[in-house]
């Protein structure tokens, strides 16, 4: 496993689909850190503070595509393919928003410039991980 940390982020406005004449901005920052390889941090910064949702980078990068997701978190191509939607599901509602595809494109291109696909597993310290798990603190 490489013994560097690095954090790689952008900044992103979101398109929040309302029921409005369009949708309305929803600045966001993605964040990648090579010590959690397979994840990518999203923070969107709303009036009301922040909500952060952690996502698989192939989860992004499948959706960029085609349909992903099965679960709290679906992407997919927008109908204009200037736009990606990411569909968030909660207990308490849902959101659907928009975001620019070559954004999120040159994002993850440089993420996998830091860990090319299918090295993860070399970057991801299992013994750490589990012992967050499993301590009693």
């Amino acid at each position: 496993m490489p013994d560097y940390q690095d954090t790689t982020r952008a900044k992103i406005v979101f398109g929040l689909r309302t029921f409005a004449a369009g949708p309305a901005p929803l600045p966001a920052e993605l964040s990648y850190d090579t010590s959690d390889p397979y994840a990518v941090a999203v923070t969107f910064h709303t009036g009301r503070g922040s909500v952060q949702w952690m996502c698989a980078r192939d989860l992004i990068a499948d959706g960029l595509l085609a349909p992903a997701g099965l679960g709290d978190l679906r992407i997919s191509p927008a109908n204009d393919p200037e736009f990606v939607v990411f569909e968030l599901i909660t207990p308490d509602g849902e959101a659907v928003m928009e975001a620019p595809s070559a954004e999120l494109a040159a994002f993850l291109d440089r993420t996998y410039e830091k860990i090319p696909a299918g090295s993860e597993h070399q970057w991801f310290d299992f013994e750490h991980e589990l012992g967050k798990l499993t301590s009693h603190s």
